[in-house]
């Protein structure tokens, strides 16, 4: 063993259980590594703020316009609904009750049937024609309470007449005029109230809901 100058011939023995150990000296890549990893933390921290503060403020609403666009980049127009058509010119609206002519006809063996029937249309502001029996082809031939008879122009002028009676059914001819035909069958026994009738006008009316476009282009 070797003895350094200086110590004279002295020896030194190293107890205890530790020991020193020198470690390697950091890296510098490492550093630059976490660095990296720090700056992407707090970017996508960011973006995820970002992203939150769009959907809370609406601004992808904004967005999802921008994906209904055309090819040229316009936003594609929502669709002009069609125009409602007038009374005068849709055989298929509800005219007024003395807008057209009603024939009441009796298609069973109850006597007095289509003139007790004729009064009731009657008070209720229609105009009444012609009353009486039914032709030999509808004679005893109608099932349920009653069919109500017109040509392609009245259909409008059927629905309200089909409406003042409890399950009456819909016939069309080939007549040209907008007259209504009412022939009453042996379940018939007398028109609905005002108020049932106005309910089941507004029931035979109501148009269909059109499809829902939420979401979609």
């Amino acid at each position: 063993m070797l003895t350094p100058q200086g110590l004279k011939g002295k020896q030194y023995r190293i107890t205890g259980n530790s020991y020193p150990r020198l470690g390697r000296p950091p890296k510098r890549s490492r550093k630059v590594f976490t660095a990296l990893g720090i700056l992407l933390a707090l970017a996508l921290i960011g973006l995820g703020g970002v992203q939150l503060w769009d959907i809370f403020s609406g601004k992808n609403k904004h967005a999802a316009a921008q994906a209904c666009a055309d090819p040229s980049g316009k936003p594609l127009a929502a669709p002009t609904p069609e125009p409602t058509p007038s009374a005068a010119g849709d055989p298929k609206a509800i005219p007024q009750p003395t807008a057209f002519k009603v024939n009441v006809l009796n298609a069973t063996t109850k006597a007095g049937l289509a003139g007790r029937t004729a009064e009731e249309f009657t008070k209720r502001g229609f105009t009444v024609d012609k009353k009486g029996n039914a032709p030999a082809e509808l004679d005893k031939k109608v099932p349920g309470t009653a069919v109500v008879i017109a040509g392609p122009a009245g259909a409008g002028a059927a629905t309200l007449i089909s409406s003042q009676i409890a399950g009456a059914t819909v016939s069309t001819d080939a007549r040209t005029d907008n007259s209504v035909d009412v022939v009453v069958g042996d379940s018939y026994n007398t028109l609905l109230d005002e108020t049932q009738a106005a309910a089941a006008l507004a029931l035979a009316t109501k148009p269909t809901p059109a499809p829902s476009t939420t979401g979609s282009c």
